[in-house]
């Protein structure tokens, strides 16, 4: 498909992750990267060198340059968490379409002002969680609403761990608690807490309760923790994320009739071959199973990619953008529901730890 206006893209920071961006708009067929401001001139100078970014793109020595440039329509921004509602709604009020990394806020109360200054300009919000935009997400979408083959769902299990090492748990932003000050859990825990939302297509839990003796720095950022979740209708679902343990992205669902599962959540083995893995199960002889013989071996899905999953997730964003564009719909809000709902959760893990690791029970406002 051929476009005609390809969504303006301006970026506000030089994290690592803009690496990551910067390549993927180049690969969107309907957007563009047209400027990137930094703290510094030289700092953003730098890295458009660095990236080989072409001399055409506009280069500022800081974030509000870029957000007050007319030519910029949509705004990705990877800054540290505690900076995220600060630039997010500048960026809104002036009329920017909205791409927030993930954690996308400290708490609900700051997610609400941005998801406010959004509505009220009537731009695009969407958090920048990639994994949800593979097309092997919609593939696995069908396999649980397939009830002949999955059954009802019962149980959830997500674990998201990385070894970040001694130099990352003593300097990284994330174990800082005035910039990023939700570590694993804002980190990778998003990611655990967003799968198991998905799963329930965004149900919330009436509860969730955090497992005793996470660890925390001395500034009490959470380096590694755990929480269960509870519904009333007897779903449950458990998770550990952690800068402690060996690197796993592993996500597991439970049915009264299959499973599936995957080991590769938020960045998939194969996707630069163009396709992504996952497995299921189903059909069992439970009459085999009595008699000592184990389940069948899983079914593996593979699922063809035309683009890698930061494409698409830019490509949708556009599409979002420019339809809003030419007056045909208005921002989709599914993009800021799932968000806030994850937020919401996440809130509840970390309170629940606070109080002493009590259960803290959902408040759906």
């Amino acid at each position: 498909m051929a476009y005609e206006t390809k969504v303006r893209f301006g970026i506000l920071g030089c994290a690592q992750i803009s690496i990551k961006l910067c390549k993927a708009l180049s690969k969107a067929p309907n957007a563009t990267l047209i400027a990137i401001g930094s703290r510094s001139l030289e700092k953003a100078t730098t890295f458009a060198k660095e990236q080989g970014l072409p001399e055409s793109i506009r280069v500022y020595g800081s974030y509000e340059a870029v957000v007050e440039d007319d030519e910029v329509d949509a705004v990705y921004i990877p800054l540290p968490t505690a900076l995220h509602v600060t630039w997010a709604v500048k960026a809104a009020e002036r009329g920017k379409h909205v791409l927030l990394e993930k954690p996308v806020a400290m708490n609900v109360v700051e997610l609400d002002r941005i998801l406010e200054a959004c509505e009220v300009s009537g731009v695009q919000f969407m958090d920048g969680t990639m994994w949800v935009h593979h097309p092997r997400t919609k593939k696995m979408k069908e396999a649980l609403s397939d009830e002949q083959r999955f059954g009802q769902l019962k149980w959830i299990n997500s674990c998201m761990a990385y070894n970040a090492g001694p130099e990352f748990l003593k300097n990284s932003i994330r174990m800082k608690p005035d910039l990023d000050g939700l570590g694993a859990l804002g980190d990778i825990g998003w990611y655990s807490i967003q799968a198991i939302l998905w799963s329930v297509n965004y149900e919330l839990p009436k509860s969730v309760l955090a497992f005793p003796k996470a660890t925390l720095n001395e500034d009490n950022v959470i380096i590694s923790c755990g929480s269960s979740l509870h519904w009333e209708d007897g779903k449950s679902a458990t998770f550990h994320c952690s800068f402690l343990s060996y690197i796993t992205f592993d996500v597991t669902i439970l049915g009264t009739k299959g499973s599936l599962r995957l080991h590769d959540l938020v960045l998939p083995f194969e996707e630069s071959f163009g396709y992504g893995k996952y497995s299921e199960s189903s059909e069992i002889d439970y009459g085999k199973i009595e008699q000592g013989m184990w389940c069948p071996k899983p079914n593996e899905h593979v699922v063809e990619t035309e683009f890698s999953q930061d494409v698409w997730m830019i490509k949708e964003f556009a599409d979002l953008v420019g339809k809003i564009k030419r007056l045909e719909m208005k921002p989709e809000k599914k993009w800021s529901d799932g968000s806030r709902k994850t937020q919401l959760v996440l809130d509840a893990v970390k309170e629940s730890i606070q109080r002493g690791y009590e259960s803290v029970e959902i408040v759906k406002s």
